[in-house]
């Protein structure tokens, strides 16, 4: 199981003389040390007959021990043929899947079959051979280290390149379902190379990547029970992929990435598959786009859909600043943040003066005043629900509007 050389010439002529006799002697016995070889694999792991068929691990046992048992013998500048075998059958291994450590203890249990034989055939018959092989035998296991070595760096080079290509092939299947591809077998591959189940409640996050600080690695450790999140980059986003727990939902999502993702961040809502995750990250990246400028927090899908309307249709969201709030932009800088100022309090406030003005540091008079002088700006009546809604929505249009030109990176204030 890989390749097996036990040593470099000796250290005097007729050392190496005897070592060679003895070695070309046991070349015969190669079939019957080969078939004890893989006995003792097969008794040691089961493994060793899943990864490879019986015919197949005899013919690659054979070659290995016979450049072996050839290696110890050969010239001392002689190519190390053993040293390339055993590179050749580290790689073999790893793309067989075959465990590193059962890798390992395949050379030593080879070692320890050819050393036996050897001495067992010097013992009987020729002390003067035997002396050889005992002074050799540093040497003989240094090199069954060496090889073992060799193939262990080739093995691990070879595996991290497979998982590298593995999580590159994952990663596009990943990137494929949220770009919303539905090419049959995708989201089963997905499933499978992830360990995520294909069906099942899902969630994206979609967080702004524009402005970082040390929380940047921190939310990628986020682990928690019932949530496993897998994150993308992307040129302008990170996109989280989030596997909901049977008895977790947003509630619960929203409370954990709170104050743990660098927002802003929008949350979709809950889809109930990995095919569905292309519909669940546009819907993530509509709630970030609700977002103002200068936000920090991560917001819900389901709890921004007035704003979400808004944004979605810019054209349109255009036409409604200009028809409720022109008139109200068009008044001086000072005069018109204080009154859009005092609509976003009594709004927040749910309609409340007195809150509102207590939020503001004035009197509620004042805060009636204003808003009746909105109310004559607007030509609408905040009484009135319809106009409430186009009011509210206006002012939610003109807060995520552009910058003007000029003011490039500065949030609009009120």
């Amino acid at each position: 199981m890989g390749g097996h050389a036990f040593g470099r010439r000796p250290r005097t002529g007729h050392d190496w003389k005897l070592l060679k006799e003895a070695c070309t002697a046991l070349l015969p016995r190669l079939p019957e040390l080969v078939d004890e070889h893989l006995r003792q694999l097969s008794a040691h792991s089961p493994v060793f007959g899943r990864v490879l068929p019986h015919d197949v691990q005899w013919r690659e046992a054979e070659e290995a021990m016979r450049i072996g048992i050839e290696a110890m013998s050969a010239p001392r500048a002689s190519p190390r043929r053993d040293l390339e075998y055993a590179e050749e059958a580290g790689r073999r291994r790893a793309q067989q899947g075959l465990p590193l450590d059962l890798l390992v203890h395949s050379y030593r249990n080879a070692g320890y079959l050819v050393w036996d034989s050897l001495l067992e055939g010097a013992a009987g018959r020729d002390p003067e051979r035997l002396a050889v092989l005992m002074r050799s035998a540093t040497m003989v296991w240094s090199a069954v280290d060496a090889q073992a070595a060799v193939a262990s760096d080739a093995y691990r080079a070879t595996e991290m390149e497979l998982r590298r290509r593995t999580d590159e092939q994952l990663q596009a299947l990943l990137d494929a379902l949220l770009e919303g591809q539905s090419a049959p077998g995708v989201a089963a591959r997905a499933a499978a190379g992830l360990d995520l189940p294909e069906h099942g409640p899902y969630a994206v996050v979609v967080l702004r990547v524009e402005r970082r600080d040390g929380r940047e690695a921190f939310h990628r450790q986020i682990q928690r029970g019932g949530f496993r999140f897998i994150w993308r980059m992307r040129t302008d986003c990170e996109v989280g992929v989030v596997a909901l727990g049977a008895d977790e939902g947003l509630d619960g999502l929203a409370r954990l990435v709170d104050g743990r993702c660098p927002g802003p961040g929008g949350i979709s809502p809950v889809v109930g598959s990995l095919a569905e995750l292309g519909r669940a990250r546009r819907l993530a990246e509509l709630a970030l786009r609700t977002c103002p400028p200068d936000a920090t927090g991560i917001v819900r899908l389901d709890r921004r859909m007035p704003t979400a309307l808004v944004v979605s249709q810019p054209e349109l969201a255009g036409l409604l600043v200009d028809d409720v709030l022109g008139e109200v932009l068009a008044l001086e800088p000072g005069d018109r943040a204080v009154l859009l100022e005092t609509l976003d309090a009594w709004l927040a406030c749910e309609g409340s003066a007195g809150r509102a003005a207590g939020r503001l540091y004035c009197h509620r008079n004042t805060v009636f005043n204003r808003l009746r002088r909105l109310e004559q700006l607007t030509a609408r009546s905040l009484a009135r629900p319809r106009d409430l809604v186009e009011v509210a929505l206006a002012v939610e249009a003109h807060r995520l509007s552009p910058p003007p030109p000029g003011a490039a990176g500065k949030a609009l204030t009120y």
